[in-house]
């Protein structure tokens, strides 16, 4: 073996990140290695576009993630400003933080998935696994969330249970900015889009309790991963 066959042979895999993970990653430095300091107002998205030579739907998804995380807060026609040195020790995703959105989605969630087992329609069931085909084959993390949110609202309305569906409606906006977190920080989106398929597969065949907890286990993998990334923001 050459001395370059050693010295490769000791080297670690180079794991390849997103453009929007580069850029999260690089402003959370920033903040938290002060070189942007409580009360700095960030550039433009155009000009942080240009500095990192990415698109401006790539810097906000970022931007949207450093706000998750307590670090920065954007004020409607003023600009983003960091408001913290430190990540929070939860998410904060608009009106509800990470953990009251975890602690309440299981208790709506899982009974939504198992009556929809029961009541969905052929349409709701095509609906479903139209939503999960798009999610496979797209590549922009901001349509991925959106999509993802989609087919939990899908659910919800294939319950027969207005109660549920409203109450999925309401929580949106906070489990897209909490899907777009954790992929972003944890990268499971597809990991996710096997669960997917897992709970479509058990309404597809109405069984309720297989319904009931392949959502479960959905859920809890979601939940390990906040807790890993709330974890992190401790360290």
């Amino acid at each position: 073996m050459s001395l370059s066959d050693s010295w490769t042979a000791g080297q670690s895999q180079i794991v390849r990140v997103s453009a929007a993970e580069a850029v999260f990653q690089a402003i959370r430095s920033a903040i938290e290695g002060g070189q942007l300091t409580v009360g700095t107002k960030l550039s433009s998205e155009t000009a942080l576009a240009a500095q990192y030579g990415v698109s401006r739907s790539v810097v906000r998804e970022a931007l949207r993630s450093c706000t998750a995380l307590g670090l920065t807060e954007t004020q409607t026609g003023k600009g983003t400003f960091v408001i913290a040195s430190r990540a929070s020790s939860d998410l904060v995703l608009g009106q509800f933080s990470a953990r009251s959105l975890m602690e309440a989605r299981p208790h709506i969630e899982v009974p939504a998935a198992e009556f929809a087992a029961t009541r969905r329609s052929t349409e709701q069931l095509e609906e479903m696994r139209g939503i999960l085909t798009l999610m496979a084959e797209e590549d922009d993390p901001e349509i991925w969330v959106n999509l993802d949110a989609a087919f939990h609202g899908a659910i919800a309305r294939a319950s027969g249970n207005g109660v549920f569906e409203s109450v999925v409606n309401d929580i949106r906006d906070a489990m897209v900015n909490q899907s777009e977190t954790i992929n972003l920080i944890t990268g499971r989106a597809r990991q996710s889009d096997a669960e997917h398929l897992v709970i479509l597969d058990a309404i597809q065949r109405s069984n309720t309790k297989d319904a009931g907890l392949a959502m479960a286990t959905h859920l809890s993998a979601v939940d390990t991963a906040l807790s890993q990334i709330m974890g992190a923001t401790q360290a």
